[in-house]
C-alpha cells in the first residue's frame, strides 16, 4: 500500500515542521515512536504518550502511527480503532480516513449483518479524502512542490482503490473496474497491487480478455506471481466457457 510509504516520510516531515512539542521530554517520546520498528511496542508507546501528554498537539500524528502500526500487524479492529482516534483529533486527516477506509471494505463480508453500514462508512470516508486531498497543505515547507504532487496523486489513486474494493464487495464490478482504472491512471507510481485488484474486477464482470490484458502488463514480482497466475486461470476458464 502506497500510501503506507508515503505515511513514514510525512511522519518525519511533520516531525520537523514549524510546530514544536511543548517539551524536551514530549519531543524525545514523539522520536521513540517515530523510531520503534517493532508494531507492538509502537502502539504501546503510542497509548503511553497519550497518557502522560494528555494536552499534546500530536494526537493524529500519534494516533496514525499506532494505526500503521496496527496494519504492519495485520489487526483490522486496532486499525480502524486508531484511525478513528486520529480523525477524532483532526477530522480532516486523510491518512487514516483512507486507512479505515481500506480496512473496512477488506474486512466486509458477504453475510455481515451490518455489511452496507460499514460498506456506507468506508465510501464516505474515501470521499472525504478525495475532496481534501487535492487542497492540502505540506506538513512541512520544505518539501519540493513536484514531489508534494506525487504524494496528492499517490493519495488520490489510493482512494480510488478504496473505492473500487467497496464496489467490488457490492458485486457492483462495472464500477469496481471503473475505480482501479483511475486508481492506475491518476497515481505517480502505479500499485501493481491494484492492477491484480483491476483484473480481478474484470474477471468478475465476464471480461476475461480485458483481464489478461492488464495482467500481462505487470512486471514480474515473485511476491504477486501466485495472485496473477489465479487470475490469468480465471480469465482463460472465462473465455473457454463464453465460446
Amino acid at each position: 500500500m502506497r500510501t503506507k510509504l508515503w505515511a513514514a516520510f510525512l511522519a518525519v516531515a511533520a516531525l520537523t515542521m514549524a510546530q514544536k512539542p511543548k517539551s524536551k521530554s514530549e519531543g524525545e517520546a514523539l522520536l521513540a515512536i517515530q523510531n520503534e520498528q517493532d508494531p507492538t511496542a509502537k502502539m504501546a508507546k503510542v497509548d503511553a504518550f497519550i497518557v502522560k501528554f494528555a494536552d499534546t498537539e500530536f494526537k493524529e500524528w500519534a494516533y496514525t502511527r499506532a494505526a500503521e502500526a496496527a496494519d504492519m500487524k495485520q489487526d483490522g479492529a486496532k486499525v480502524i480503532i486508531y484511525s478513528e482516534l486520529a480523525l477524532e483529533a483532526n477530522p480532516k486527516a486523510y491518512t487514516p480516513m483512507l486507512m479505515e477506509a481500506a480496512e473496512l471494505a477488506r474486512s466486509t463480508r458477504e453475510n455481515d449483518l451490518d455489511k452496507e453500514e460499514k460498506l456506507t462508512k468506508a465510501e464516505k470516508l474515501a470521499r472525504q479524502a478525495l475532496d481534501l486531498i487535492p487542497a492540502a497543505a505540506k506538513p512541512n515547507p520544505a518539501i519540493p512542490d513536484a514531489q508534494w504532487e506525487e504524494v496528492k496523486k499517490d493519495y488520490l489513486g489510493d482512494a480510488h482503490r478504496d473505492l473500487g474494493m467497496i464496489a467490488t464487495v457490492r458485486k457492483k464490478y462495472d464500477v469496481a473496474v471503473a475505480e482501479f482504472k483511475q486508481a492506475g491512471e491518476i497515481a505517480a507510481h502505479p500499485d501493481p497491487a491494484t492492477s491484480i485488484r483491476l483484473a480481478a474486477a474484470y474477471n468478475d464482470n465476464k471480461q476475461p480478455d480485458e483481464a489478461l490484458a492488464v495482467l500481462a502488463k505487470i512486471p514480474a514480482d515473485p511476491r504477486l506471481a501466485p495472485f496473477i497466475e489465479k487470475e490469468k486461470k480465471r480469465a482463460e476458464a472465462l473465455k473457454v466457457t463464453k465460446k
